[in-house]
């Protein structure tokens, strides 16, 4: 089909009456990209796919620089005439096919003729720009994003200039299979990459110097009314999620679905993607919006980083537990708080619906196997499978080993780390037999990080945490499951009235307790900032989170100098038992003369 000085090469598959899905594709590929997914289609639609200007089996302009947008809405508009669709289309974009895609649904040339607009990995222009001021507003934090991103695009200012964006072009055919092999989880196949891939990395160039440079910046703030569903691989090496999250807010009707997939998904996830595309479709063309549906658009909504996600939080009646259901909850979560005292899980999920969240209450012993089965269970056939749980319930016995006998070491044992085991084997299995992703998060401790003579039943159990946790986080990792430990210091929460203290005088043990519980109290640390912690861990899906700064520091000292960790632990010991000597001289006399 010809648009000006080119002819484009037009694939047409499917039902011939059914509604008009186009596919674009993006750089360096052709439009048999799409193909796993096309054939998906195709058994309810009618699906339209085309090679762009200079890719694939369509003609190169004369003029290298022929690839504006304003052109490109001209090849689109071309395909639509020339292949007679009557009614608005369902537009489908990656990568650079995204770029058009959103020039279309937000510009006046094609207004009345899409339908919906589904996006994969290419953000408006427009977005963009306002993105990158934003975030770097936010502080540090938001400025180190930026800069992560900057990282991830340097390859951008390379293919603009002159002769380097040819020399880095012709070596995309040499490492573009393997790439998409080792990094991408998609074998190579028949038609992509194209066989005419080295000329299309060439005349691709075009896309970034007509439209990335200062001569052609981006104007307005690219809004729009068309039905949009963006569709973000998590794994995508091009570009962050919050970036590719950017169009929150521009556009009046959005739906977000995420993948644990890289930049190639429709390559690497045809199902997931042929799935997603067909539900919003159908729900535009008229049909009933799903509860996935009802999900993606609160995931959606601006500000809302965590919006339409389900949140197991067990613990969550005080503490990191009851801060963290709350947090979640105001980033648009829905939360499961579970706690083995009902009735404080129900003051917490009170306090969340008082700020308009949305909250469901259930009673757990995590120490007790059969009930943590029927959770999930619970869970799972109730409100679906979880995208976050946070394994936080856990119990603090301090005194010496020798001193705590089976039972207080089979109760640690059984809340700290099997509770624990269980949670991340339960609903683990779970987000994985999903195959949409999810993330766990342990509460392990600092203790973790360094030996305690004090509390080694409670060290032991974390440091047990914080190693399944890096253990699970390698073996989900294909499942595009994070695990992350999350290690608090001192933190002020009621976690320290309720300690066991095991061979030391019930008299002194309570002393003790007041004396922890001050400590703890000038701290000041609040859970809340924990609880900040464990959300961010989440969305950077980071492996340990260190909390506090003595938290910090001992892992810094348990990784550089494991003999200074022995001599701090040490001068710890000796610092206990001065204490308790001292509070059993200042014991009263009970009168029987010991």
């Amino acid at each position: 089909m010809r648009s000006g000085e080119v002819e484009l090469a037009v694939r047409e598959r499917g039902a011939e009456q059914g509604p008009a899905v186009v596919l674009i594709h993006g750089y360096p590929d052709t439009s048999a990209m799409w193909d796993e997914v096309a054939e998906r289609l195709a058994t309810r639609f009618r699906v339209i796919a085309y090679d762009v200007r200079g890719a694939g089996a369509s003609t190169t302009p004369e003029n290298p620089l022929h690839y504006e947008l304003d052109m490109l809405m001209e090849d689109l508009a071309a395909v639509l005439d020339g292949v007679g669709v009557e009614g608005p289309v369902h537009l489908v974009g990656h990568d650079w096919g995204s770029i058009q895609g959103w020039e279309a649904v937000t510009g006046d040339r094609l207004a009345g003729r899409i339908a919906s607009f589904t996006s994969i990995s290419g953000p408006a222009r427009q977005h963009v720009a306002r993105w990158a001021q934003d975030t770097a507003r936010t502080g540090p934090r938001g400025v180190l994003e930026v800069l992560g991103q900057v990282r991830r695009s340097a390859y951008m200012p390379l293919l603009i200039a002159p002769r380097t964006g040819e020399l880095l072009a012709r070596t995309i055919p040499l490492v573009f299979e393997r790439g998409m092999r080792a990094m991408e989880g998609a074998e190579p196949r028949p038609g992509h990459p194209a066989p005419t891939l080295h000329r299309d990395a060439l005349n691709g160039l075009g896309l970034y110097r007509a439209n990335m440079g200062r001569q052609n910046p981006p104007e307005g703030e690219a809004r729009t009314d068309v039905p949009v569903q963006l569709i973000v691989p998590t794994k995508d090496r091009y570009a962050v999620q919050s970036l590719l999250l950017s169009a929150r807010g521009r556009a009046s009707r959005l739906y977000v679905r995420r993948v644990p997939a890289g930049h190639w998904v429709a390559r690497s996830h045809p199902d997931t993607v042929a799935r997603w595309i067909t539900e919003f479709v159908d729900h535009v063309e008229g049909g009933a919006e799903t509860q996935d549906l009802l999900r993606a658009r609160a995931a959606g909504e601006p500000g809302k980083d965590f919006g339409g996600q389900l949140v197991v939080v067990t613990g969550a009646g005080s503490g990191i537990g009851r801060a963290t259901a709350v947090a979640f909850a105001g980033a648009g979560a829905r939360v499961v708080a579970a706690d083995i005292d009902e009735g404080a899980a129900k003051h917490t999920a009170d306090e969340i619906a008082a700020k308009g969240g949305e909250a469901h209450v259930y009673r757990v012993d995590v120490a007790d196997a059969d009930g943590m089965e029927r959770f999930a269970d619970y869970v799972r056939a109730t409100f679906g499978v979880p995208d976050v749980v946070v394994n936080n319930a856990g119990i603090w016995i301090s005194g010496a080993l020798l001193d705590t006998d089976e039972e207080a070491w089979n109760r640690i044992r059984s809340v700290n780390l099997d509770g624990v085991y269980r949670g991340c084997r339960l609903f683990g299995r779970q987000m994985a037999e999903r195959g949409e992703g999810g993330h766990l998060v342990n509460v392990a401790s600092m203790a973790a990080f360094a030996p305690s003579a004090r509390l080694p039943a409670y060290a032991t159990t974390k440091a047990a945490v914080l190693q399944l946790s890096e253990c699970l986080r390698v073996e989900l990792e294909p499942d595009g499951i994070g695990v992350t430990a999350v290690c608090p210091g001192l933190v002020n929460t009621p976690i320290k009235r309720h300690v066991q203290f095991v061979g030391i005088d019930p008299a002194v043990a309570e002393q003790l307790r007041e004396q922890a519980i001050r400590v703890f109290e000038r701290r000041g640390y609040p859970a809340e900032r924990v609880a900040e912690a464990i959300m961010r861990a989440v969305q950077h899906n980071r492996a340990v989170v260190p909390v506090t700064a003595e938290a910090q520091a001992g892992r810094v000292l348990s990784r550089l100098s494991p003999g200074a960790r022995r001599a701090v632990a040490r001068f710890g010991r000796r610092v206990g038992e001065r204490t308790q000597q001292r509070l059993e001289r200042q014991r009263p006399d009970d009168g029987t003369g010991q």
